[in-house]
């Protein structure tokens, strides 16, 4: 899958900027991808969005699924041993330039998108409506938006590539015996079709 599909399918992203004392601050949120532009929301109690400058260099990571992978699953354990453990995951890294948002028309267009990305598929969609306006409105005030115009995406799928076929088959099958965490999920992403 494209670096598109796994950040709508994970609808997530660590939000990475520098703080002012040069250190890095890190926020997990839910975020909403269209065109070059990310747009999110932080809890307006949390102070990492004061230290977000307009313009400012940011890093979005998205993480996908990962897993633990046995060197004794690889065919090749067999034939020499020359194998070892290794890691297994998906990621996508967007690079670019955040701006903080504090503007409620901005924000609502933000949540009623983000809450259509989210319930659209069910059965019984819940909007951002269905709540009471006051309530809405008030909820509103107390989160604050940062958007962040996209200059550079680099996806990495690490998953067995430079493995025998009957390696990464291997693989497949242990990470589906193994049937915890998001091994399956790898699994899934190993398989083509």
């Amino acid at each position: 899958a494209g670096a598109r599909e796994l950040v709508r399918s994970v609808g997530a992203a660590e939000l990475v900027t520098a703080g002012p004392d040069g250190y890095p601050l890190a926020t997990l949120l839910p975020v909403v991808w269209s065109g070059d532009v990310v747009s999110a929301h932080l809890a307006r109690a949390n102070p990492h969005w004061r230290a977000i400058a307009d313009d400012q260099p940011t890093l979005l990571v998205v993480r996908g699924p990962q897993a633990y992978v046995s060197p004794s699953w690889y065919a090749t354990k067999a034939e020499h041993g020359r194998v070892v453990p290794t890691w297994n995951y998906s990621a996508v890294h967007l690079t670019g330039r955040a701006r903080v948002v504090d503007d409620p028309a901005w924000l609502r267009a933000h949540v009623e998108a983000l809450t259509r990305l989210h319930e659209d598929h069910r059965a019984a969609p819940w909007e951002v409506d269905d709540a009471p306006a006051a309530y809405v409105t008030g909820q509103l005030h107390g989160i604050v938006g940062v958007e962040v115009r996209v200059e550079r995406v680099e996806g990495k799928d690490k998953l067995s590539q430079n493995r025998s076929e009957a390696d990464r088959a291997g693989v497949v099958t242990g990470l589906r015996e193994d049937g915890t965490g998001e091994t399956t999920a790898v699994a899934d992403r190993m398989t083509p079709g």
